[in-house]
């Protein structure tokens, strides 16, 4: 995989690649290889769809409280055709198990993205 095709890739999945991982390429291209392969071998479809991935990362990121993870993961999501109604419901997972807090966070981004 070149390195303009991995971050093209990677550019749709999650919406923004983070300028620190562009910069990578730059300084540490080896490392940065291995990470856009574990990134494909990890989103690619399995026994879980890429869809449901992405909510999963959603429901995490809102449970951790990352706000950058969380427009990168709905960003992402949204490109891959995930609808507001399924976003919600992971985030309803969150808030079961990480609280209101997680559950608002999730909102006040979905609100913005969605």
């Amino acid at each position: 995989m070149s390195m303009a095709c991995g971050m093209d890739d990677l550019e749709k999945k999650i919406g923004k690649v983070p300028k620190i991982f562009k910069k990578l390429a730059e300084t540490d291209p080896d490392i940065h290889e291995m990470i856009l392969r574990l990134d494909q071998y990890i989103w690619d479809d399995g026994a879980l769809s890429r869809k449901t991935k992405k909510l999963i990362a959603i429901a995490i990121a809102a449970s951790m409280r990352d706000q950058h993870a969380i427009k990168a993961q709905m960003a992402g999501a949204k490109n891959l055709g995930v609808t507001k109604d399924e976003v919600e419901e992971a985030l309803r997972i969150a808030y079961l198990l990480a609280g209101m807090p997680a559950y608002v966070n999730g909102k006040v981004i979905e609100e913005e993205i969605m």
